[in-house]
């Protein structure tokens, strides 16, 4: 049943029209929001579902302003009078926001929700490789990639650096999920991906659209950074490898050239977010 909405610190307060107060932390209409925080749960049913969650005010604007459709919100109290214009947006998109007491938000979703907002949005249908791939010279290949963590800031250095496109494995962590969304800034929602499979047999697949294929990886046989930076190709994908064994050796075989980041003081190798920004910087159009 639903109540008088309370505000955070206890009081009332009137909710804006088109809002709905909810009690129930299991109520079936909120169960989009239900455990969040378990990865294992949610990288099955986010898709099944065909949603993803967006996380703060920043990342959800920037996920309307890509066209992106909201299915709904959930808010906090604090925070529901504070912006209007997402609540504009909801109405245009006829989803339900739903306020709820902190606590009662926590054991909905599994953590405390600070930043006031969540909402659920449409999950896209996947781009087809050529569309992803068309008038791009700069892509990022993310392989096997699994903390979602590095997928949001690989996204982000990709927007920021002039990667044209991100093309993720099969078995690379989700960029849509809400911990990769929210540490890419929402520029998962600009730089335009899809999925390559299968794969290591992408790498031919690329280098018959016309990319030269680059290898990041700690090899004998291995180009300096520079190397590349001095002669860049026309169109080069850059393949970043996996947090723990890196490349796999099959995919660094079918490479056109292998390509390690010169280290110093006693480093063998930077974390991979960090090296593909180096490396997105280095290789960057100058035309």
């Amino acid at each position: 049943m639903e109540q008088e909405p309370r505000s955070d610190t206890g009081g009332t307060a009137e909710l804006p029209p088109g809002c709905t107060w909810v009690d129930d932390p299991r109520a079936e209409h909120l169960r989009d929001y239900f455990a969040l925080t378990d990865v294992a749960l949610r990288r099955v049913v986010e898709p099944e579902r065909g949603l993803f969650m967006a996380e703060s005010d920043k990342v959800i604007r920037r996920a309307l302003s890509t066209g992106h459709r909201l299915r709904s919100l959930l808010m906090t109290p604090r925070w529901v009078h504070e912006w209007p214009d997402l609540l504009a947006s909801a109405r245009e998109h006829a989803a339900p926001v739903y306020v709820a007491a902190p606590q009662v938000a926590e054991a909905m979703t599994g953590f405390h929700l600070h930043r006031g907002v969540l909402a659920a949005m449409h999950r896209p249908e996947p781009l087809p490789l050529e569309q992803v791939l068309a008038g791009a010279r700069r892509v990022a290949v993310l392989e096997d990639i699994v903390d979602h963590t590095n997928v949001g800031a690989v996204f982000r250095s990709a927007a920021a650096l002039g990667v044209d496109a991100v093309l993720v494995t099969p078995r690379c962590a989700d960029p849509l999920y809400r911990r990769a969304v929210r540490v890419s800034m929402g520029t998962v929602f600009q730089v335009p991906w899809t999925r390559i499979d299968p794969w290591p047999a992408g790498v031919a697949t690329l280098q018959e659209i016309g990319f030269t294929v680059a290898a990041l990886a700690l090899a004998k046989d291995a180009v300096t950074l520079e190397d590349l930076e001095r002669e860049p190709p026309d169109r080069l994908a850059l393949v970043l490898g996996t947090e723990g064994d890196g490349l796999a050796r099959d995919t660094v075989r079918a490479a056109d050239v292998v390509v390690r980041i010169p280290m110093g003081g006693g480093v063998d190798s930077l974390n991979v977010a960090a090296a593909s920004a180096v490396a997105f910087w280095a290789v960057r159009p100058h035309n």
